[in-house]
């Protein structure tokens, strides 16, 4: 490698007429480009995702299934979420083929169009009052394509901030795309919190579709952003390679299968976790008698202490490893799981916030910080989209997706106490923990 005479940038390979190039600082106007393009644009994609998961916690259990007890609509509610999230694997695969064949960046203007239409005819689509069971089976339809948009989603972004990235900076940088999903949850959480106050009684009547509508005005402003930065300098110069390629996904599945099970094993206690704290304990809290709008509020203020911790713990990671970060948030998910749950469930605002800054902010922080640069270096660039965004995706399916459905279940099934969704809290940490530990450290790895 040599530098250029700026020296913040270094060229891949001397010889290469199409100057491709990964930067040696992140302080550079491009690289400022790059990362506020992957912060944005998850943002706005997940503000998009999440949105839906805080309405089927408190409106669409009202709104499309108010025809059925009290407890079967909540669950029926969480069971439309979790079809998007059984999507994103899906939209990881599709996504990931093509953004290792022809560039990540279209993969990302694609998926966040997608996201942006589902969401905005969600918005305007009529109740199971208006139209019948057509209304349900439209949200459905819907959930899909966000499911599999937001699939796309993430190993673009995360890709594209790391792959221009130095070495010594890959955690950080990667964290941006991470540290859009916990700032879209703010925004979706603040958005739905404003319109529930000033709408009041009418919030689950109308007042609901505003946030879904202003999704409209968010898209259009990430595809701006998105639209004006650089294709990934690996991808290039793997484009301008000879060598023959097969198909990304077949590539993973005969020659990666333990990297990509390992990597969904350790991003699953992450996503776990915030089923639990995020989707199903802003329910629980809820019905055990704690103001709504209170635990919104809360619930987006958790959230910024995520934002934070992501980016800390990112940083951290390249100084000390990525694997060091990550049991730090396993073990700490294990100690204080059944406080936190005991909290979720004591019908306070306060017992909420409690567990909510622990669980959303301090240990979801940890475990998303390092988790994005930990997954990608454990694949090589020409399946490293597909590769990351299958075992990524794949957690979210388990995670997200399911959490909140089965803790929902296992309350059912132990009477309305907690302490079975405990137990499953903290197995699905010590695998996450198990994972990691026989996961090769990938921070002084050089991806070309």
């Amino acid at each position: 490698m040599t530098r250029n005479d700026s020296s913040r940038t270094t060229p891949l390979r001397p010889d290469d007429s199409t100057a491709t190039i990964v930067a040696a600082t992140l302080n550079t106007a491009e690289m400022r480009r790059i990362l506020a393009s992957s912060f944005i644009g998850t943002a706005v994609e997940y503000y998009d995702f999440i949105l839906y998961s805080v309405a089927a916690a408190v409106v669409f259990n009202n709104v499309f299934f108010s025809g059925l007890p009290a407890g079967v609509a909540l669950f029926a509610s969480f069971a439309t979420l979790a079809v998007g999230y059984v999507m994103r694997p899906l939209g990881g695969i599709v996504f990931g083929h093509f953004g290792d064949r022809v560039g990540r960046k279209k993969m990302l203007v694609l998926s966040m169009m997608m996201m942006g239409i589902a969401t905005t005819l969600i918005g305007l689509l009529p109740t199971t009052a208006q139209i019948g069971v057509v209304a349900p089976i439209v949200l459905v339809l819907l959930r899909l394509v966000q499911g599999i948009a937001v699939g796309g989603e993430w190993g673009g972004a995360a890709l594209m901030a790391m792959e221009h990235a130095p070495q010594r900076k890959r955690g950080f940088a990667t964290s941006f795309a991470n540290a859009g999903g916990p700032a879209g949850a703010i925004l979706a959480t603040v958005v739905v919190s404003v319109v529930s106050s000033a709408t009041g009684e009418n919030f689950l009547t109308w007042g609901w579709r505003i946030p879904f509508l202003l999704s409209a005005v968010l898209i259009v402003v990430g595809l701006v952003i998105r639209l004006r930065v650089s294709e990934s300098p690996l991808f290039r110069r793997l484009e301008q390679s000879s060598a023959k390629r097969r198909l990304p996904i077949l590539e993973v599945i005969t020659d990666h299968p333990r990297a990509v099970l390992l990597a969904l094993l350790a991003t699953l206690s992450f996503y776990c976790c915030q089923g639990i704290i995020t989707v199903w304990g802003v329910s629980a809290a809820v019905e055990a008698g704690a103001d709504r709008t209170s635990v919104l509020a809360w619930k987006a203020v958790g959230a910024g202490l995520t934002l934070v911790i992501t980016f800390l713990s990112a940083r951290l990671s390249d100084r000390i490893g990525r694997r060091t970060v990550l049991l730090s948030g396993g073990i700490l998910g294990v100690v204080f799981a059944f406080p936190m749950l005991l909290l979720l469930t004591n019908g306070t605002v306060w017992g909420f916030a409690t567990a909510d800054l622990l669980g959303n902010g301090l240990i979801q922080g940890l475990l998303y910080g390092p988790i994005g640069a930990f997954i990608a270096e454990q694949f090589p660039t020409k399946v490293r989209y597909t590769a990351a965004s299958l075992a990524y995706q794949g957690a979210s399916t388990l995670g997200a997706g399911f959490t909140p459905m089965i803790a929902t279940g296992l309350v059912l099934v132990a009477g309305g106490t907690i302490w079975l969704v405990g137990g499953f809290w903290i197995l699905v940490m010590l695998i996450g923990m198990l994972a990691v530990i026989v996961t090769p450290e990938g921070s002084k790895k050089a991806l070309a």
